[in-house]
């Protein structure tokens, strides 16, 4: 086992909604935590925040961090906390970082930390080709091809975003839960909305892979992660293998290819 495999390291997966954060050893993954990603952070409040969440996991300090986030505000302050957390240089997902993907995009440096990740993952933990379907804040649909080459994907709102816009918007629509309704035609508002918002996204999702299969001539296995990722599962026409840690995954996958010999 090389020295970079036995190390303990912390990877940071800053979203719109939350942050996820894993703590990984040479086995593997031993422990995740969420935090709700706020909109305005200092770099002394990161710190603080940092700080509980690496007892809650049962260390003081790592030997190693990433960070992936795709709040570029939220960007500086948690690669200054995260300084804190190591002797070494926290590493940032984003150009000059090497992925080993190739990416098929017109401007890879649009592509964000969190499909960068994922990619690396599905690839290493499901081989190519793999189609990833990431749950959050947007649903991303992440395509890698028969060379394990990142050839593009969609991005579309997601669900509680949906749902939350359905309710702003029009003024006679509450707030829903997200659960799916016993029948596809409501007979209330809220189950017509569940039904809209919830059963209107796996037709979306299931419509998305039958046009991503018929574009690319290729049955890829989907993997399914983010939020809700095993209940959108059951609910789903496609077989899909759900991968909760996919991303955390990701990030360190991206770690131990940048470290030197």
């Amino acid at each position: 086992m090389s020295d970079s495999a036995e190390k303990n390291v912390l990877v940071v997966d800053v979203g719109n909604t939350v942050t996820r954060l894993g703590l990984f050893d040479g086995t593997g993954l031993t422990g995740t935590l969420s935090l709700t990603t706020p909109e305005r952070l200092t770099a002394d409040e990161a710190w603080l925040a940092l700080s509980g969440a690496l007892g809650s996991l049962g260390v003081g300090s790592v030997d190693g961090t990433i960070l992936g986030c795709v709040v570029p505000p939220l960007s500086d302050v948690w690669r200054d906390a995260l300084s804190r957390a190591s002797e070494t240089r926290p590493l940032v997902v984003g150009p000059g970082l090497r992925t080993g993907v190739r990416m098929r995009y017109d401007d890879p440096s649009e592509v964000g930390a969190d499909r960068v990740a994922d990619v690396v993952a599905a690839r290493e933990a499901h081989g190519a080709p793999v189609v990833v379907v990431d749950l959050g804040t947007t649903t991303n649909f992440e395509v890698v091809d028969e060379t394990g080459a990142f050839a593009g994907g969609i991005i579309a709102p997601g669900v509680a975003l949906g749902a939350r816009s359905l309710s702003t918007a029009a003024a006679r629509l509450p707030l829903i839960e997200l659960r799916a309704p016993a029948t596809v035609v409501g007979r209330s508002t809220r189950a017509a909305m569940e039904s809209g918002v919830v059963l209107g996204e796996v037709a979306r999702i299931d419509g998305l892979l039958d046009a991503i299969a018929a574009e690319t001539g290729v049955d890829a296995p989907v993997v399914l992660t983010g939020d809700g990722a095993d209940e959108m599962a059951s609910l789903l026409r496609h077989d899909v293998q759900v991968d909760d840690t996919l991303t955390l995954r990701g990030l360190w996958a991206l770690w131990r290819a940048n470290q030197r010999p």
